[in-house]
């Protein structure tokens, strides 16, 4: 990764048609990124994130989940800044943060100017709201004692970023000898862009590679052994085939899917720790009730015990710890005793214990199959989790909710009722196939969405996510993809030859008083496939 002060330049450019544009609106996606809502003559949508790792802005035309709840800062943010127009988009330098100068109003009307400092430093990415060279507050806090020489806290005097004083302006200088550490000696030059520029200057001036630098709208992309290498030229040093993108196109590329999933976690995390803390407690009671199985299943030999006390009374007495006797074939039987009882009081303890173990052994059965049920209820979900955007995460914890498991976080999330879950639709040539990643959206398209006489496939023996198709007479290739996805989105996902059975909607049966999503197959066939994942993802 390569989002450095020349890329950033690159970047800023892309900016320039939001300048004199109304912020209209401003959303909390995650803990670290924010959308702004920009409206003119033409409606824009600019991301910030201030993610350690993902840290970027860029224009984009992508769809992200907003949180119902807004920050403190997003508060302040829209006081400020919403309503208001952008002034000026402007970079320090080459440096890696940029000034986002706003005018708006206060609340008496008086015109109000306030600056929104974007800096993407890495772990010290940050968003800073300041209004007279006092911060307001800030994506992130840095109190004086994590640093003393630069404070960020609301109230604080606000200090920018030193300048790298001892660097050089890349694009103010005509030439560089080849054998200098770029990366140390120009400003904005991360190591991957120094590299390139001195491979390049073995077959051109750097008159020439600044020139591409500065008229590029692209962003180059290179994958070698699943690490991505970009920047704004192609990074020919790296001697492999690169992908071409508008640089905003680009980043959206490269980093909505990573912190997609991210986002999942900030915002559905407790759901991972809650699923993955009910596989562990449920495991561990199916084998404890099973031990206990075990001992009820044995219960014969207290009522062998109570017989063997009764025929023998006169032999016992109170105080002793056990008593050895002949059984009823001439075998000699030690039998463990309580000293505080006499022979009788024992005989009954005996005959008490093989009752209860007795009677145990029906409701122990019933236990551990509701333990193996709920078990693999929670395995299923954590599954579901693997492969959640962010949409089936809330789908997933709303059914937490639903049965009772979670506590819903507030009264209008407890009651608010979605319509139809955001379930995938693809079209297949002339074919519409529906995909349910969660239980919610596997009801669904099985029961309300699809036609009786559609087709329906799901991976044998095994969780994942519910296929169909609309169509009653698929083909060789309808059935081999459609059997490619359900496999794709099971546990199964990294076998060969998975078994997928499938059949028409009209053959399933929900399972009385069962959770959501289980059902019963009437009729089926199944076909045993391998993925091609090349294919799959093309239609994703």
């Amino acid at each position: 990764m390569a989002f450095d002060g020349v890329f950033l330049h690159q970047v800023v450019k892309q900016l320039q048609p939001l300048v004199k544009k109304r912020i209209n609106k401003i959303y909390l996606i995650s803990d670290t990124e924010i959308l702004f809502l920009i409206k003119g003559y033409q409606s824009f949508q600019l991301i910030i994130s201030a993610h350690s790792s993902y840290n970027r802005l860029h224009l984009t035309d992508r769809t992200y989940p907003t949180r119902l709840s807004p920050s403190n800062f997003i508060i302040l943010l829209r006081k400020y800044a919403e309503g208001g127009i952008i002034k000026s988009i402007a970079q320090a330098g080459l440096d890696r943060y940029l000034t986002i100068e706003v005018d708006s109003r206060d609340d008496i009307g008086d015109k109000i100017t306030t600056q929104i400092y974007v800096e993407l430093m890495g772990k010290y990415a940050n968003v800073i709201l300041v209004k007279d060279n006092r911060i307001i507050d800030a994506l992130k806090h840095i109190p004086p004692f994590e640093n003393t020489i630069r404070t960020i806290q609301p109230g604080a005097q606000f200090t920018v970023t030193a300048p790298q004083d001892n660097k050089l302006n890349p694009f103010e200088i005509t030439d560089v000898n080849i054998e200098d550490n770029l990366s140390k000696k120009l400003i904005g030059f991360s190591p991957l862009l120094a590299q390139e520029v001195s491979y390049r200057l073995h077959s051109q001036s750097y008159s020439q590679i600044i020139q591409e630098i500065k008229d590029s709208n692209s962003l180059y992309l290179t994958i070698i052994n699943n690490e991505e290498y970009f920047h704004c030229i192609p990074l020919t040093h790296l001697s492999q085939q690169y992908q071409r993108f508008e640089i905003c196109e680009g980043l959206d590329y490269l980093y909505f899917t990573k912190e997609e999933k991210e986002r999942i976690r900030q915002i559905t995390g407790d759901l991972f720790k809650f699923t993955r803390k009910e596989v562990n407690k449920l495991t561990k009671k199916i084998d404890n009730l099973l031990v206990s199985l075990e001992e009820a299943m044995d219960c014969d030999k207290y009522r062998h015990y109570g017989d063997l006390i009764f025929a023998n009374l006169d032999k016992i007495n109170k105080g002793m710890k056990s008593v050895t006797l002949n059984d009823f074939e001439g075998n000699l039987v030690t039998i463990p005793l309580d000293e505080r009882l006499d022979g009788k009081g024992n005989g009954k303890k005996h005959f008490t214990k093989y009752r209860k173990l007795s009677t145990g052994q029906k409701y122990i059965n019933q236990q551990i199959d509701i333990a193996k049920e709920n078990l693999e209820y929670f395995q299923l979900i954590q599954q579901q989790l693997e492969h959640a955007d962010f949409n089936s995460a809330s789908e997933i914890r709303q059914e937490l909710e639903n049965h009772g498991y979670l506590k819903a976080k507030t009264r209008k999330q407890c009651s608010r009722k979605i319509a139809e879950p955001n379930y995938t639709k693809i079209q297949y040539k002339d074919k519409t196939i529906l995909i349910g990643k969660n239980n919610i959206q596997n009801e669904f398209i099985t029961f309300k969405k699809s036609n009786r006489f559609d087709y329906w496939f799901h991976v044998k023996d095994g969780s994942g996510a519910h296929i169909t198709i609309n169509t009653s007479e698929p083909n060789e290739d309808e059935i081999r993809f459609c059997a490619m996805l359900a496999a794709y989105f099971s546990k199964n996902r990294h076998s060969s030859s998975i078994p997928v059975n499938y059949t028409l909607v009209k053959n399933l049966k929900k399972i009385p008083n069962s959770k959501i999503g289980k059902l019963i197959l009437k009729e089926y066939k199944t076909i045993y496939i391998d993925i091609d994942e090349e294919k799959v993802n093309a239609y994703l």
